[in-house]
């Protein structure tokens, strides 16, 4: 699983590539960390090249989520490929996120 955090038009983008699994839920969540400490900026999680999140990576996007809007910011999830759109729709995540 890679990841990568970019600064884009005042909002901080996370890109994801490969399996966001159990297994590299540990590494993401530290990685990511920076979306966390951000103030001042809407966050963008693009999906174009996540192919598989279990519930521990949308515990990390909830997490996310949860800590941008205390601070009255938004998070958009971005080209999300249809097998990740029916894991969001199956689990109601789907009705917490906006999707670009």
């Amino acid at each position: 699983m890679k990841t990568n955090i970019t600064e884009q038009n005042g909002c901080l983008t996370a890109t994801f590539e490969g399996r966001l699994d159990t297994a590299a839920a540990q590494q993401t969540e530290k990685d990511l960390s920076p979306l966390y400490d951000c103030s001042g900026c809407d966050i963008v999680l693009d999906c174009t090249q996540l192919e598989y999140i279990s519930s521990s990576g949308l515990r990390i996007f909830l997490g996310i989520l949860k800590n941008a809007k205390s601070k009255g910011h938004h998070v958009y999830i971005q080209n999300i490929n249809d097998d990740l759109r029916n894991v969001f729709a199956i689990t109601g995540f789907a009705n917490l996120f906006e999707f670009k």
